[in-house]
């Protein structure tokens, strides 16, 4: 008796000494166990039929397998599965009357889609709504009573280090719980021209995409949608698209079935240290406007290339994916205060927002990011660039680090001049040959550096 009082008080000077905190003000655990209980109901498992017979994923591939063919080249293993074969991903019940989110590239070219709640039913699905720029769809079952719904949080509040937990349908085993951390926000994958993934360790792998990202308050607070992975498998690097995103979209895919996004009418690039001390800015921020597309918003409003956008809305633009969010999810028609930086000053400016089209131009700029390049029309403020006296061309002005574009040897300054042997003039010419482009294959560019001209291959991603 005496020894275990001794072993008692000897613990417990060593807790003091190691600074254990008093028992009223010590963190808790989280506890996964309710959490799980209360959110595996809302979670649901989707498997869809090729529309077109023999095409579409393995059961053992899941839906990560097309997703990382197209941003990252790579194909997980096949499995012998029967044809015509099932894809497997997983959604989360966002309306009682059987709403359901998940991943564009859960259900694009597919039919026959079937829904499987927790409690074992299996319903038919129609999409609702479709966003391939976010990757982010809402599909529809009938059912005669009320679905139990997620909380949707705040994924801005979402600190670096904080607990969360992923649910979904791993390789199809059904309702599988994972944890982790947020690893980082605001990354950039190149999976579209509104990249700004949530990184988190909790282990995603094919089947989980399209479920739920959830913090400790149980709320959603992002999509599961890609992995980083050589073999295919987890190693702690996952991505969901936040839910402030997909929140703002939800209205639009239930009663349009689409997504009309604000235009303003800029090429934009981030401001670096060494752009910001020729601008004379103290900081380096904001977004760097690259050109101004005539008859735009922007130029109505008096916007000009070299003009540095800092505040949109009353949002403070930090970085250049920051506008490009907020004027995509902008009112259609809405008058909208910008500051700018020009020449060192600030100036006010109000742009009426226009309606984005699915034109050339917007195509162009979007297979530009996934090139890894931003170009501008040569005019002369490059008069001083090799190869710009006889304005032929287009100028590269940003190459993202990692980008096919930078593999290629493609450098900021270069002019190019071809495209597949196809002479560009500009950026109308460059639109119309970018569009015209075809995933995965081989892309020749004649570019002009300094006094050289050379030609540099690159492959377009998948």
């Amino acid at each position: 008796m005496r020894g275990r009082a001794l072993a008692a008080v000897f613990t417990a000077a060593v807790l003091l000494a190691a600074g254990t905190p008093h028992a009223s003000t010590r963190m808790d655990l989280p506890d996964f166990v309710t959490l799980s209980k209360q959110l595996r109901p809302l979670v649901v498992h989707i498997s869809s039929r090729p529309s077109v017979p023999g095409s579409g994923s393995s059961r053992e591939e899941g839906p990560f397998g097309d997703f990382w063919q197209r941003f990252f080249g790579e194909r997980l293993p096949r499995g012998p599965v029967p044809s015509p074969r099932r894809s497997v991903g997983s959604g989360f019940i966002v309306d009682p009357g059987g709403f359901i989110v998940t991943n564009d590239h859960v259900v694009e070219d597919e039919d026959e889609l079937t829904v499987k709640l927790s409690d074992g039913s299996e319903h038919r699905a129609r999409v609702a709504g479709r966003d391939p720029k976010t990757d982010i769809a809402l599909i529809k079952i009938d059912v005669e009573r009320k679905l139990p719904v997620v909380r949707l949080g705040d994924s801005a509040a979402l600190e670096v280090g904080e607990w969360v937990l992923a649910i979904g349908n791993p390789f199809g085993l059904e309702h599988t719980v994972t944890s982790g951390i947020v690893s980082a926000k605001g990354r950039r994958i190149g999976a579209g021209p509104y990249d700004n993934f949530i990184q988190t360790d909790a282990s995603i792998n094919p089947g989980n995409s399209g479920g739920p990202l959830i913090n400790l308050r149980g709320e959603v607070v992002g999509v599961n949608t890609a992995i980083f992975s050589r073999g295919g498998g987890n190693i702690g690097i996952g991505f969901a698209i936040p839910i402030n995103l997909v929140k703002g979209l939800l209205p639009q895919l239930k009663d349009k079935g689409k997504v009309t996004r604000g235009w303003l009418g800029v090429v934009i690039e981030d401001v670096n240290a060494e752009t910001a001390a020729a601008l004379g800015m103290n900081e380096a921020q904001g977004a760097l406007v690259a050109n101004v597309t005539q008859g735009s918003p922007a130029a109505a409003a008096g916007c000009r290339v070299g003009d540095v956008i800092v505040r949109f809305d009353g949002a403070a633009i930090k970085k250049s994916s920051d506008l490009s969010l907020i004027v995509a999810r902008t009112s259609v028609g809405k008058a909208v205060d910008v500051m700018v930086l020009r020449d060192g000053r600030p100036v006010s400016l109000t742009v009426r927002i226009g309606k984005l089209r699915d034109d050339e131009a917007m195509v162009a700029l979007e297979r530009g990011n996934e090139l890894g390049l931003t170009v501008r029309e040569m005019n002369r403020q490059f008069s001083g660039v090799p190869g710009a006296q006889d304005r032929q061309g287009v100028v590269v002005t940003g190459v993202e680090t990692g980008s096919p574009a930078e593999h290629a040897g493609i450098r900021v300054g270069d002019v190019i001049l071809e495209i597949d042997r196809k002479p560009i003039g500009g950026l109308r010419d460059f639109g119309q040959v970018v569009s015209e482009l075809t995933k995965g294959s081989g892309i020749l560019f004649l570019v002009k550096r300094e006094d050289t001209t050379l030609f540099l291959a690159l492959r377009f991603p998948r």
